[in-house]
C-alpha cells in the first residue's frame, strides 16, 4: 500500500529503517531509545549485554538506536538505562531542507505518504497488547502533586528554549503524555515529550500541535485489524510530537507538527487528540538528521521505583548509570550517603541483588520517603509472587555524613548524589561539606579497591575538594550529564592504598 522507499530518499539520505518483512517472516523493528545524557555508552552496553544487539549512538545526544526482532519487545521494556522507547519509521541522515519556509513544510506533508509505515505500526501494535496485559496503573494517580513537583524538579535533559506560541486552552497539561526528558514547565502541554538539550544549537523547541481538523472514519481501522466493516471499527486518535533542534530551519517545531500531523491525518483517516491518543508520531528534527518515529512508552521508564518524591528525585535512568560505571560485584557493600529519596539504592537492590545497599540522610523527611519507596518496592514484589516474598538487601539510616557510623575500609562502593547547592544546600555550605565529605567517604571505603561515583553540579568545588584529598581519591573517569537542564558531572573515583584519617584531624 505504501510507495516505495525510493521514493522517501529521494527527500534525503535514508538510514536505518526497517527492513520489508518477507511474507512469515519475522517483523524486526528498529528502536529508538532516549537515555541520560552522558550515559549512551551505558545503555549500548546494556542493550548489547541483555538483547545482543548492537547499538547506534545518536549525535544528537542522549539517543541510541538498535535493531531488534519484535518478539523481544519485552525485554526492550525491561532495558534500566533507558527513559522513553519508539520504533523508527524511518530515518534521514543528510534531510535537504528547503529554503523556503512552505516549500520546506510542503516536503514534510509530502514525505507522510512516501514512509514505510506498515512494520512500524505491527510492532506499535504488539507493543500495545503487551502493554495490556500489565495491569495499567490508574491514570489519575500519575496526577498527584509529588508527581508534578517530579516534573518540575527532577526533569533530566531540559533547559531548551521552548518557544511554545501558540497558546491552546483546551488542552490542559495531561499526565498520560507527559514524558519529561525535559526539565520543562508542566503548564506548557505542547512539548511534554522529551528533547535532550544540546547546548551548541541556539535554537531548540519542541511541540505537539493538535490538528483541528476533523476526519471522516472509513479506514480508520487499528492498524493492522481485518477490516470488518466500514464505520465499525475504532478510529485511532492521535498527535505527532515535533523535537527540533538547530538553526538553519526555516519553520517551528509547531509548524512542523502541524503540517505533519495534518498529512498522517489525511493519510490514515485518524483523528487528532492532543491529550487522549493512541498513537504519537515523533518526528524529530536535529540539523540535517530527521528521524519519524512511532512512541512506545506512555510515562518514561525511568518513573519505575519511586513512589514518594522529593524536592530533587534522581532519575532510575540515571542512578543505573552511575551504578554501572562503578561496576559492582557479588558481595560488595555499596553505601549511598545522600540517599534523598533512595533512587540509588532502590535502582541498586533492584538490580544487584547480591550486594548489600546501605542508604542514609541527614534529613528525617528524606529518610522518610526513602522507607516509603522502599516499602512500595517490597509490596510491589510480593504481589508478583506472594508465595516468595523476599526481602530486599537494603537498609536506610539517618545520619551525618561526615560522621558515619561504619567501620574503617569496611565499604567497597560509595555511589551518590551530591548537593548541587541549588535546590538543597548552599555553594557556600558545599565549600566545607565537599572536602569533609570525601575525607569521610575515604575512610570507610577499602584502599586499592574501594570507588566511589558521585555526582555534582558544583564542579569546581568538587575539582579543588578532590585536589586537598588527592592522596585519598584518584579520579578515573568523568561523565558529563545533563540533569533538568543543569550542567553536571558524575566522577569515578578510585581509592588510593593510602591510609585515610580515623576523624577530622586533617582539619
Amino acid at each position: 500500500r505504501e510507495p516505495g522507499m525510493a521514493e522517501a530518499e529521494a527527500a534525503g539520505d535514508a538510514g536505518l529503517g526497517p527492513a520489508p518483512a518477507q511474507e512469515g517472516a519475522e517483523v524486526a523493528a528498529v528502536i529508538g531509545a532516549t537515555v541520560p545524557t552522558g550515559f549512551e555508552q551505558t545503555a549500548a552496553e546494556e542493550v548489547q549485554e541483555k538483547l545482543g544487539s548492537a547499538s547506534r549512538i545518536s549525535r544528537d545526544r542522549g539517543k541510541i538506536y538498535f535493531e531488534v526482532p519484535a518478539r523481544s519487545l519485552p525485554q526492550v521494556h525491561r532495558l534500566r538505562s533507558v527513559d522513553n522507547l519508539f520504533v523508527v519509521v524511518q530515518e534521514f541522515k543528510d534531510y535537504q531542507f528547503k529554503e523556503n519556509k512552505e516549500d520546506a513544510l510542503k516536503d514534510l506533508e509530502d514525505l507522510v505518504k512516501k514512509l514505510p509505515w506498515t512494520n512500524p505500526l505491527k510492532v506499535w501494535e504488539l507493543n500495545n497488547s503487551l502493554k495490556k496485559k500489565k495491569t495499567k496503573r490508574k491514570k489519575h494517580n500519575l496526577q498527584s502533586p509529588a508527581s508534578r513537583e517530579k516534573l518540575n524538579d527532577g526533569g533530566e535533559e531540559g533547559g531548551a528554549d521552548q518557544n511554545n506560541t501558540n497558546d491552546q486552552e483546551d488542552c490542559a497539561p495531561n499526565p498520560v503524555a507527559v514524558e519529561p526528558t525535559g526539565g520543562q514547565d508542566t503548564e506548557k502541554p505542547q512539548g511534554v515529550t522529551s528533547r535532550n538539550e544540546v547546548e551548541e544549537e541556539e535554537d531548540n523547541e519542541q511541540s505537539d500541535v493538535k490538528v483541528e481538523v476533523q476526519a471522516n472514519s472509513e479506514s480508520g481501522t487499528k492498524a493492522g485489524d481485518s477490516q470488518t466493516g466500514e464505520g465499525e471499527a475504532k478510529v485511532l486518535r492521535f498527535r505527532v510530537t515535533c523535537n527540533r533542534a538547530g538553526d538553519k530551519h526555516s519553520f517551528t517545531s509547531n509548524e512542523a507538527a502541524r503540517d505533519f500531523g495534518g498529512a498522517v491525518q489525511e493519510h490514515f483517516q485518524w483523528k487528532a487528540d492532543m491529550t487522549n491518543f493512541d498513537v504519537e508520531v515523533l518526528l524529530n528534527i536535529h540539523n540535517n538528521e530527521v528521524v519519524v518515529g512511532i512512541a512506545l512508552t506512555e510515562e518514561s521508564l525511568h518513573r519505575r521505583n519511586i513512589t514518594h518524591f522529593g524536592p530533587t528525585t534522581l532519575r532510575s535512568t540515571l542512578a543505573y548509570g552511575m551504578l554501572r560505571l562503578c561496576d559492582p560485584q557479588p558481595t560488595d557493600i555499596i553505601v549511598d550517603p545522600m540517599c534523598g529519596t533512595g533512587a540509588i539504592p532502590i535502582e541498586g537492590a533492584a538490580e544487584w541483588p547480591y550486594c548489600y545497599h546501605i542508604a542514609g540522610d541527614n534529613s528525617p523527611q528524606a529518610v522518610k520517603r526513602a522507607a516509603n519507596n522502599i516499602c512500595s518496592l517490597l509490596r510491589k514484589n510480593e504481589s508478583k509472587d506472594s508465595s516468595t516474598a523476599l526481602g530486599v538487601p537494603l537498609d536506610i539510616i539517618q545520619w551525618d555524613i561526615c560522621n558515619l557510623p561504619l567501620r574503617t575500609g569496611s565499604v567497597d562502593i560509595v555511589v551518590t548524589d551530591m548537593p548541587f547547592g541549588k535546590r538543597i544546600g548552599s555553594k557556600k555550605k558545599n565549600w566545607d561539606l565537599y572536602p569533609a565529605c570525601l575525607m569521610e567517604m575515604g575512610r570507610i571505603c577499602t584502599p586499592g579497591t574501594g570507588r566511589a561515583v558521585l555526582l555534582t553540579q558544583d564542579k569546581k568545588c568538587f575539582a579543588k575538594a578532590l585536589s586537598r584529598m588527592g592522596h585519598i581519591w584518584h579520579r578515573a573517569q568523568t561523565v558529563w550529564v545533563n540533569v533538568g537542564g543543569l550542567h553536571a558531572a558524575v566522577y569515578l573515583l578510585r581509592r588510593t592504598w593510602e591510609r585515610a584519617e580515623e576523624r577530622r584531624s586533617f582539619w
